[in-house]
């Protein structure tokens, strides 16, 4: 068995260079980046099969450590499983403690990198990975898992994808090109998905597909698939997305009476009741207070097609209150809601005291209508992510000026807005505290969670083709 089974070549040139310091005692650490979904973790699995083979007699550890053991590290486990299988080692391989698995003298050693985990204590002799190392804290390894190579001079190898510029990933990155630079031997491997389209056109399909749902400039595409790292923060939208936002049809104050009528879904951001004052007054009046925005889209599913699976959506009305009690406002959401645009899907913010309020519309205009929202870091992250999708894919459109206020603190909220890039691929979207309110953007954003509708005709004729 050699490193080019069942590997392309990219996959190969890393493999070589990673194996090489292992079997000359060189205690290279090497930086591995591969695109998502572009063969990293069969990469690691290989090297491991063929480490464990070649020290089958000698004995040594090899260790990896993933950012979760469920399902990261489970996953890894049960792929060298496999391969050791598929090079006939079935039967001769040994689990051991749920975490171990021996062949001959050999082990392979998996960890959780998770906060939580205690690691200290074990020594890799061999080899020694950190997987998704973008995910896994600087100080957990620098501190834990590191420290399990000093004695051995073991290579270290960390696999993952970009994200910001602040990860362990890519300070390791950028130490190895310094190193790289002086002396000439490689320690970097970066494989884009045009790298590793060449070798599968399935590949490329789906990514091109990715890039055309998410757009260019989106973050997990710039980071997932380009490989290219973001700063840690700035502007949520620039200035090519806020055009793109901007759309020229008309805002209406009800849905038209004649011909047939359209789909409208909502969001609602719920103002936190701690902030509200006695009465309802404008944020122009009192900038400070927290406001509950409802912001109606009309779908278009015109525009569908193989390549565009989801609605245009455009925005043709907003409601702004600031400072009425949630109580008071329960009857005008659903007089607006059910008999005003007839709302097919409704998402609201049901964070803390927004909960009360997506109960009430729940019972009053069906489950099937109203989803609760609920803001957490992952749930926010993907929030966000499916706004920028939407915007870079020309799916979601502000209706043209026309000089209310209303208008106004929107285009403001969105020139405001700043993202916050996170761990684990996620971010945070905000306006600053001080600097305003961002109740039209997350208003804007739970539309377009709403927009994710299929009308009952378009499920009937699916139910149909399946016959």
């Amino acid at each position: 068995m050699t490193i080019q089974q069942q590997l392309r070549p990219y996959q190969v040139l890393a493999g070589r260079a990673i194996l090489e310091s292992v079997l000359r005692r060189q205690g290279m650490t090497f930086t591995v980046e591969i695109a998502r979904q572009g063969g990293k973790n069969e990469l690691s699995a290989q090297l491991e099969v063929l480490l464990l083979t070649l020290f089958m007699s000698k004995g040594g550890n090899l260790i990896k450590a993933s950012p979760t053991f469920k399902p990261q590290t489970v996953t890894s486990i049960m792929r060298l499983k496999e391969r050791l299988n598929d090079v006939g080692y079935k039967g001769l391989w040994r689990g051991e403690h749920g975490y171990i698995v021996r062949l001959g003298k050999a082990r392979q050693l998996f960890f959780s990198a998770d906060g939580s985990s205690n690691v200290v204590g074990a020594t890799a002799h061999i080899l020694l990975e950190i997987d998704e190392s973008q995910d896994v804290d600087k100080g957990k390894y620098a501190k834990e898992f590191r420290p399990m190579g000093s004695s051995t001079n073991v290579t270290t190898v960390l696999y993952g994808t970009a994200w910001d510029d602040s990860t362990l990933l890519e300070e390791a990155k950028q130490h190895n090109l310094e190193l790289e630079a002086k002396d000439g031997v490689r320690r970097h491997f970066q494989f884009d998905w045009q790298e590793v389209a060449k070798y599968n056109p399935n590949y490329l399909q789906f990514v091109e597909g990715e890039r055309a749902r998410l757009g260019e400039s989106h973050p997990l595409f710039q980071t997932q698939y380009c490989l290219k790292p973001l700063s840690g923060g700035g502007g949520f939208l620039s200035l090519s997305q806020q055009a793109q936002l901007q759309g020229h049809h008309s805002r209406l104050r009800q849905p038209p009476q004649q011909g047939p009528r359209p789909l409208y879904v909502a969001g609602i951001d719920i103002a936190g009741e701690a902030e509200r004052a006695e009465d309802g007054i404008l944020r122009s009046l009192n900038p400070k207070k927290d406001s509950t925005v409802l912001t109606i889209g009309r779908l278009d599913f015109s525009v569908c097609s193989e390549f565009q699976k989801e609605p245009q959506v455009d925005i043709v009305e907003h409601y702004w209150w600031t400072g009425k009690p949630h109580a008071a406002l329960h009857p005008q959401l659903v007089d607006l809601l059910k008999n005003v645009w007839g709302c097919k899907r409704v998402v609201v913010d049901a964070t803390g005291v927004g909960e009360a309020v997506a109960s009430f519309l729940r019972a009053a205009l069906g489950s099937t209508v109203v989803q609760p929202f609920v803001f957490t870091a992952p749930s926010k992250a993907r929030l966000g992510f499916a706004l920028l999708a939407a915007i870079n894919g020309g799916r979601v459109k502000m209706y043209a000026p026309d000089g209310s206020e209303e208008y106004q603190e929107f285009w403001r909220e969105m020139e405001l807005a700043q993202s916050h890039f996170r761990r684990n691929q996620t971010m945070n979207f905000s306006v600053t505290e001080g600097e305003g309110h961002d109740d039209f953007l997350m208003s804007l954003a739970l539309l377009v969670e709403a927009a994710q509708y299929t009308p009952r005709s378009a499920r009937g004729r699916v139910r149909e083709l399946a016959l």
